[in-house]
Formats: structure tokens, C-alpha cells, sequence
């Protein structure tokens, strides 16, 4: 159990006291061109899990009509409780405690108060119990990843609804960038559908981006009014969303370490516990709201951006008061920015005499945003003290030169130099190895035949080998995997998680152990498993002359087999590109090495067990995910290794027909990452080695001592 830790009540007040933003959100109505549904609002969950079994099921008609429903429920969901926290927000105020015995009481009866006004409003506009639509941590995935559009373009398709099925693939697209087929799959259904130049709507964009990005052309074509325009609308609407994403960080929170024994200590930690993992979620939408779909670099200095751009677009359009509100605006995030500094001194000489400069102040909606932000910080970080929590401010401010143009000084001075962009604070590009990189090491191994190595591979640490395995065992690790494997092992029981379009199965080396050990599987054939594939470690350790021991991070016998009916047209692939242990950022050319990527991972392997499938060719591609550099077709016994970083970017073709099966393995050179199912493993064996020891020396007669 956690220590605990005596929270006074004053800690959380000046969060819990903060005072609603200025500006307003939108009304509290129905979304505008849409009506609600009649009736209680059906779980996005139920409806997508039937939408996704109708897809398989061939009844696409109702795949159509549940994925839809589930993507109105999902969004509807959303407008309810934002506007549910907003309306209970202002309808049940806070106030601070007063002074004396139970002078506490008051507060916690108005947060009792606005806590039952949030169920009771939730209840009324869902037609039932907020629990109803909880969904899973999986399916709220999904739907952020916006899967849901992937099985809406297939089905529409199979119902020859072109257009919608390239909205549809657009949309999904837009956050899955990484799928480099998907952009020819788009061509290909606007080219079927006669309308090259269809124009690709994706329903999911975000409003204040997609105003930004109009005020930006204006601004650059020097339409500075219309850029004005634009600007001010994206303004609106990113305090509309950000109203919306802190309502929607205000969900149930779990106390499982707490042990409620009734004293005020306890109380107030575990109110501060909540409160703090909601403030934080809260602070941080100001990167969710920078950060474009699909994306893991915000746009740096984002909010500021908008006011940078509006102070010399006003300035040329003759309003100098709303330039100098907008300049001092800007200043209020970087006050040290000398261009910005003179322009304001430029303004100020431009008013008229009447005008007194030090009467024109910052713009109030940035600076109360920067206000309340500020107080959040220093709440935080005062809480990650007292609470025992670790927090890293990031700078949400980061910038690389200002706005993108050579506008700077009204003086009509052009800037010259180049401005850097992006980067983004708190991530790291995934950095060189400080080892030596060498290769070219023993195979240790007699029959095992060298094929390429990573200059004939046209990459860094790569190399592939032959006869790794023989024929002989490829068909028993073959055999024996039909009875061990589980669909979506390793993927949280998802039968297809990577492609609508095959079904995934998996199991561990433990696994294999426990099952030939319960006679489940015969026992040779789920030893091989742990030998072949400490016989790949030992290559891959050779090979790549290492200096240090290679330990198992994960082992997993995989197995991808194409789902028929559902192959024609299919331009997707099987594994999306991706590194081992970092996070791929094709757009930016990067590799961050940070969670939730597999960060200690240092080498793959991939052991194949067969050829007899089509499709299905592993890849290595450029941080693009696009460039191709090499592609290698799978058959028994090869073996594909290479290191687990950025430099080698790989997937897997898609899989249209047949089943493709191979051990795949990762590697870490950090002791403190080894695979836990893998040192049970090695229990296990130890255990059947002293069994088998223990009836062989039953078996000595005991004349064979002498």
C-alpha cells in the first residue's frame, strides 16, 4: 500500500476554485445539420463489436449501418458529457471553506451537489445509466485510431459505394499515415468511381486546425482579411475544443491502492489522487489540441502562432489597436522575442494622440488561458511533491523562428534566414548506439548459409541467413503450433490487429512448455521451440559481435492467415511500418524513443517455418514508410535479423492467401528487460532436465558402475 501522505484540503482550491473561461462554448444543443437519435443513446462498443461481426459475416449492408450508428454514438457520447461538465460547472459553484468546525462542509456538499448534477444530467441525455457506456481500453483505442473507417471502406466497397468508401479510407488515412499502401488504395477507388478529382473529405477533422491551415494560405497570398477571418474562427474554435477535451479528462477514476479505514488523511489524499491525474490530463490538452491526427509532433507554438500571425495581419489591414492587443498577447508566452518587442514599440507609434498606449492591454482570451495554465503549473508541480508523484513540465511553448513567413518588422524589412521545424519538446529522436556496430561474427552453426548482409541489404545491422531451420523441424514446429496458438495472443484477444483482412494467432514459449508438459502438445515438439530459439540468440549475439550478453525480451510463435472473401482490391498491409523500439514519424523523419515503445529493445529476429502462402514479404522501407530498400520472401528455415532502432524500419506485406508462420524475437542487451515468460521458461527446463536425469540413473543397472 501506498505511504500515505497528509494533503491538506487548500492544495486542491486554487484548481477546484479556478474560475470558468471567458469565452463561451457552444450552445447547449444539438450538433447543427444532425438530430439525436430517438430513444436511449446505444453503447459505441455494442454497436461497433456488431458492426465489425457483420463485416466478417459477409452482411455488409449491417456492417455499414452499426459501424455508422457506433461512430454517432462515439461522438455524441462526447457532446454530452462536455456539455454536461460545462452546464453542472456554472449551475454548481465551488466556494472555499470558512473558518471553525465544520466550516469544510460547505465545499464538499457543492462538490457533492455538482457531482450529482453531472449523473443526473448524463442519465437524461444518454436515456440510462452513464456505466452503460463505458467501453474498453481496446475499443477506445480503436476508435482514437479511427479503425471503425477501415472496416467502413472495405464494406462499402463490397456495396459499390465508391465516394463513401474513399471518405471513408481518407479519414482513416489521415490518422494512420504510416500505412504506405493506403494512399494508392485512395487513388485506386477515386479512379474506379470515375472522379479523379473527388475531393477527400475527412470526417474527422478538427475545426480549429482546419481553420488554421485556411488562415495560413490566406496570410501567405497576403489576404490579409480573409486571413483575419480565418484565424479568429480557428481562435474560437481551439477554446471551444479545449473546453471540451478538459471536460472530457474529468472521467472515473480508480483507487485500488487506497484502503479506506474512514480517517481524513485518507479522504483527502485520495481526493487529491483525482484530482491531480485530472488536472494533469486537463494542462495537457494544450499538445492534444497542437497535435494534427496521426501525428507525434505537435505544431510547435501553436496557440502563440495565431496571435504572432494576427498582430501584422491587422497591422496591414490598418486596425494598429488590435495589432498591439494581439503583439503584447504574444509577448505574454515569449516576452524576450525582440522582433515582436519592436513591432509593439512600431504600433504604439502608429495610434493616435487621443490614445493612450498603456491603455491597450493583451488580448484577454490568451491571457487568461496563459493565466490559468501558469496556476496549473506551479499546482502540479507543488502536488507532485506532496503526493510523491513525478512530473516533468513540458515546454508547450516551443518555437523555431516564429511563424512561417518572412513578415516581420512593419518597416516592411524582410527576415532573412532559415526557420527549423518539426521538433518537439519531450521527445527524442532515437539516438546513435554508443556500441560498436560490427558485424560478420561465426554462425557457430554447421548448414547454416549466409545470403546478404546489411550493405547487400541496403541497410545498417541486417543480415539474412538460410537452414537455420530443417525441413523437419519446420513441419513440427508447424504442427505443433495449430495446438497451441490463440487468435490475438499478444494483442489482448483482437483477432485482427493489425488488418481487418487476416486473422492473427500466437503463443509464448511458456506456453508450448506448460501444454507439452500437460501432454497437451508433444513435449519434443514444444522443446524445440525453446531450443530453436535460443539457437537464434546465439546466432544473432555471434553474428553482430557483441560484447555483452543478448537476453530474450519477448518471444512469440506468430501466424497470419488471409481471411477469404476479403482479398480482392486489397492494398493494405499485413504489419504496418514501423521500428522495434522507438515510435516512427515518417512526416518528420524521426524516431522517438519513448514510450510506449519498447525502448530497451536492441536486435530482432524473425525465423520462418514456411513458404506455402502468397504475399506475406517482409520489407525494410525508409523513415518515409514509403521507400522500399529491400524485401525478403519467407521460407523454412530463414532468418531475418537486424537491430531494433530507427534505422531499420520494417512490416510485412499483406498475407492473401494461405497462412504465414515464423518465431519472432527480440533482444535486449539491459538484464533488467529479460523476458519474464522466458526465465520461467528456463525453470521449467531445468525441471524436466532433472526429471529426465532423475529416470535415467532408475534405469543404470547397477553392474554398469563397476
Amino acid at each position: 500500500m501506498r505511504e500515505r501522505i497528509w494533503t491538506p484540503l487548500p492544495l486542491l482550491l486554487p484548481w477546484l476554485l479556478l474560475p470558468p473561461p471567458l469565452w463561451g462554448g457552444p450552445p447547449d444543443g444539438p450538433h447543427p445539420g444532425r438530430e439525436p437519435e430517438p430513444g436511449p443513446l446505444q453503447p459505441f462498443d455494442l454497436l461497433y463489436a456488431s458492426g465489425v461481426d457483420a463485416y466478417y459475416s459477409g452482411d455488409y449492408e449491417l456492417a455499414v449501418r452499426d459501424l455508422e450508428a457506433a461512430l454517432r454514438s462515439h461522438e455524441r457520447l462526447r457532446e454530452i458529457r462536455a456539455r454536461c461538465a460545462r452546464h453542472c460547472t456554472a449551475r454548481r459553484p465551488l466556494a472555499p471553506p470558512g473558518a471553525g468546525p465544520g466550516a469544510e462542509l460547505p465545499f464538499f456538499r457543492a462538490l457533492l451537489e455538482r457531482a450529482r448534477c453531472y449523473r443526473s444530467c448524463q442519465s437524461q441525455r444518454l436515456g440510462g445509466p452513464a456505466s452503460r457506456h463505458r467501453a474498453s481500453e481496446d475499443v477506445r483505442s480503436d476508435f482514437q485510431r479511427r479503425v471503425p473507417y477501415n472496416y467502413l471502406q472495405r464494406a462499402y466497397i463490397k456495396l459499390n459505394q465508391l465516394e463513401k468508401a474513399v471518405e471513408a479510407a481518407h479519414t482513416f488515412f489521415m490518422a494512420n499515415p504510416e500505412h504506405m499502401e493506403m494512399q494508392q488504395n485512395i487513388e485506386n477507388y477515386r479512379m474506379m468511381a470515375g472522379v479523379e478529382a473527388l475531393q477527400l473529405v475527412d470526417r474527422e477533422a478538427r475545426p480549429h486546425l482546419e481553420s488554421y491551415s485556411a488562415a495560413v494560405k490566406h496570410y501567405e497570398t497576403d489576404d490579409f482579411e480573409l486571413a483575419i477571418k480565418y484565424f479568429e474562427q480557428a481562435l474560437r474554435e481551439y477554446f471551444n475544443e479545449d473546453m471540451e477535451c478538459r471536460a472530457l479528462c474529468e472521467g472515473p477514476q480508480r483507487f485500488e491502492e487506497y484502503e479506506y479505514l474512514g480517517y481524513k488523511a485518507g479522504l483527502y489524499e485520495a481526493i487529491a489522487d483525482h484530482y491531480m491525474q485530472v488536472l494533469v490530463c486537463q494542462h495537457e490538452c494544450v499538445r492534444e489540441l497542437a497535435t494534427r491526427p496521426g501525428r507525434l509532433s505537435p505544431i510547435e507554438n501553436f496557440l502563440p502562432l495565431h496571435y504572432d500571425y494576427l498582430q501584422f495581419a491587422y497591422y496591414r489591414v490598418g486596425e494598429y489597436v488590435k495589432a498591439l492587443e494581439c503583439a503584447k498577447a504574444y509577448l505574454l508566452v515569449h516576452p524576450d522575442d525582440e522582433d515582436v518587442q519592436d513591432n509593439v514599440d512600431y504600433y504604439e507609434s502608429l495610434l493616435d494622440d487621443s490614445t493612450d498606449p498603456a491603455s491597450i492591454e493583451a488580448r484577454e482570451d490568451l491571457m487568461m488561458f496563459v493565466k490559468r495554465h501558469k496556476l496549473e503549473s506551479e499546482l502540479i508541480k507543488s502536488a507532485a511533491e506532496g503526493l510523491g508523484f513525478s512530473y516533468t513540465e513540458p515546454n508547450y511553448w516551443i518555437r523555431y523562428g516564429g511563424r512561417q513567413d518572412e513578415n516581420q518588422v512593419p518597416s516592411g524589412v524582410n527576415v532573412e534566414g532559415a526557420e527549423v521545424h518539426g521538433l518537439s519538446t519531450g521527445k527524442k529522436a532515437s539516438p546513435k548506439s554508443d556500441r560498436d556496430l560490427r558485424e560478420g561474427g561465426p554462425l557457430l552453426y554447421d548448414n547454416i548459409t549466409f545470403v546478404y548482409n546489411s550493405e547487400q541489404l541496403n541497410g545498417t545491422q541486417r543480415v539474412l541467413l538460410d537452414n537455420v531451420l530443417s525441413e523437419e523441424q519446420c513441419r513440427e514446429l508447424h504442427s505443433v503450433a495449430s495446438g497451441i496458438m490463440l487468435v490475438g495472443d499478444g494483442y489482448r484477444g483482437k483477432t485482427s490487429p493489425h488488418t481487418p483482412n487476416e486473422k492473427f494467432e500466437g503463443a509464448t514459449v511458456l506456453k508450448a512448455l506448460k501444454f507439452g508438459y500437460e501432454g497437451r502438445v508433444p513435449l519434443k515438439s514444444a522443446r524445440l521451440f525453446y531450443d530453436i530459439s535460443e539457437k537464434a540468440r546465439k546466432i544473432v549475439e555471434s553474428y553482430f559481435m557483441l560484447n555483452s550478453t543478448l537476453y530474450f525480451s519477448y518471444t512469440h510463435m506468430v501466424c497470419r492467415t488471409a481471411l477469404s472473401g476479403q482479398q480482392d482490391r486489397r492494398n493494405d498491409l499485413s504489419h504496418p511500418i514501423h521500428a522495434d523500439n522507438c515510435l516512427l514519424d515518417p512526416e518528420a523523419n524521426e524516431c522517438w524513443k519513448q514510450p510506449p515503445a519498447y525502448t530497451f529493445r536492441d536486435y530482432s529476429a524473425l525465423l520462418y517455418m514456411n513458404d506455402d502462402f502468397e504475399g506475406g514479404e517482409f520489407i525494410f522501407t525508409e523513415m518515409d514508410a514509403k521507400t522500399v530498400t529491400a524485401s525478403i520472401k519467407p521460407k523454412c528455415g530463414r532468418m531475418i535479423s537486424f537491430s531494433s532502432g530507427g534505422e531499420n524500419p520494417h512490416g510485412v506485406k499483406a498475407v492473401t492467401k494461405g497462412q504465414r508462420c515464423a518465431v519472432a524475437l527480440w533482444f535486449t542487451l539491459d538484464p533488467l528487460y529479460r523476458e519474464l515468460e522466458r526465465i520461467q521458461a528456463d525453470e521449467v527446463i531445468a525441471i524436466l532436465d532433472r526429471e529426465q536425469q532423475g529416470k535415467h540413473e532408475l534405469n543404470i543397472n547397477p553392474k554398469d558402475e563397476l
